[in-house]
């Protein structure tokens, strides 16, 4: 089958954190649809706001970009891309529930010929033999003959403005050569051609489960390190500076893992592996150590806190800051802070959660937890956790942050723990006691 790319109708369905952009960029260079089934997102969008804060409102404005919650509205494109959230469910397992429920809706308005491409991360197999079937029983057309399906893995980066939808390297493929050529064509005009094809679908699926399966297992590695390290004595910081002078060191450091990627995606890989008979020992052990992180952490600034003092710790004030899974954006989807906070509770101390960029309703709704969005004032507490890299934080003097300790009020010095050494090279002239990962 020949297409023609200038005279297809595009559909992005789920204007998320990979969606929208996506979107958005595409409307540059033909007709494009934006579905959501959440009417205030849509809404939102229209009126040039993101609160996911990855476009700025001119360019939102700008865009020729159509969107909609009426799913009736994107029954006559050609192209379909699907970029829904694909979680994990409370034991650990891949939840395919909202990429099934659009797949369903999909089966019900695309026409022969249409061509579904797949961006949710996923294991192998998932668009070819789930998502596949559930079009073909709804459209009543055959998978592949009917309609074509197609698969390009997202790499979106929340936060980052460098590595975008209009510069990276895009992996597609397809069940028919034409199809795969087509994907070729639609990304290609976005990033300059910077497209590699993957030999099948089942490849392209693979191909992302394991990038970001190998970067959690990096990291768990680094944070094994760190935990041997500080039973050692030994700071990790310190240590990783040293190794990272040889030329092949990979300069991965420790800390908490969380979010829609790296904290879900090698669960969908072992899931895959489980499948086939195979005990994913490496990847679930990765996934376990950095899991257990947030606990560690919070065990730690105990062991610091009553190093020095044996007084109540319901008397204890800790001042945790940065909630979201990641720094300078506001998705607080599975972050790993909510471990440190949860455990510093269960220990009967009393904590504050501050920040910027995160949305207070989102986070009561998700966590049951009340943060700050303003820094405390005249709240002194006995403990300072540097926990998410905010911009804000970074840009903190070290005045400003005796102010939220008061370290020249008591003979017990308070807690600095960084988990990131972001403030390694503050001089805090003995006041405090300075830890990091």
């Amino acid at each position: 089958m020949t297409y023609d790319l200038k005279k297809m109708k595009i559909a992005v369905v789920g204007l998320g954190y990979v969606g929208m952009p996506l979107a958005v960029a595409l409307a540059k260079y033909g007709t494009v649809f934006g579905y959501d089934v959440n009417k205030t997102r849509v809404q939102e969008l229209k009126d040039g706001w993101d609160s996911n804060r990855e476009l700025k409102q001119a360019v939102l404005r700008s865009s020729t970009c159509q969107f909609t919650d009426d799913i009736n509205d994107i029954a006559d494109c050609d192209i379909y891309i699907v970029t829904v959230p694909t979680p994990i469910d409370e034991t650990n397992e891949p939840d395919l529930a909202i990429v099934e429920k659009a797949s369903a809706a999909l089966g019900k308005i695309i026409n022969k010929g249409d061509i579904i491409i797949y961006e949710s991360t996923v294991y192998p197999g998932v668009t070819e033999d789930i998502c596949g079937p559930i079009l073909e029983k709804e459209s009543g057309l055959k998978s592949g003959e009917g309609f074509i399906l197609g698969y390009s893995p997202e790499r979106i980066n929340p936060g980052d403005e460098v590595h975008t939808v209009e510069n990276i390297t895009k992996v597609v493929a397809a069940q028919t050569e034409e199809a795969a050529d087509l994907l070729v064509e639609l990304y290609g005009q976005m990033n300059g051609g910077n497209i590699f094809k993957a030999k099948n679908i089942k490849t392209a699926e693979a191909s992302k489960a394991i990038e970001n399966a190998q970067r959690d297992i990096n990291i768990a590695f680094m944070n094994e390190i760190t935990v041997i390290l500080n039973k050692m004595g030994l700071s990790s910081y310190d240590v990783i500076e040293a190794a990272r002078t040889k030329w092949n060191f990979l300069p991965f450091t420790p800390g908490l893992v969380g979010g829609h990627c790296i904290g879900v995606d090698p669960y969908y890989l072992a899931k895959s592996a489980q499948d086939i008979g195979h005990d994913p020992k490496v990847i679930l052990s990765g996934r376990d150590i950095n899991d257990n992180m947030g606990p560690y952490i919070a065990q730690r600034i105990d062991h610091f806190l009553n190093s020095q003092s044996d007084a109540n710790k319901a008397q204890k004030n800790i001042l945790v800051l940065g909630f979201t899974f990641k720094e300078n954006i506001n998705d607080v989807r599975n972050t790993k802070v909510i471990d440190v906070v949860n455990t510093l509770k269960s220990y009967g101390y009393n904590v504050d959660v501050h920040d910027p960029h995160a949305q207070p309703d989102e986070v009561i709704h998700e966590y049951g937890l009340e943060i700050l969005t303003a820094l405390p004032k005249g709240q002194h507490y006995d403990c300072v956790c540097l926990a998410v890299n905010h911009k804000i934080y970074q840009d903190m003097t070290e005045a400003e942050i005796l102010t939220l300790i008061g370290a020249d009020e008591t003979s017990v010095k308070p807690v600095v723990y960084d988990i990131k050494s972001t403030w390694k090279e503050r001089d805090f002239s003995g006041n405090v006691i300075y830890e990091t990962l």
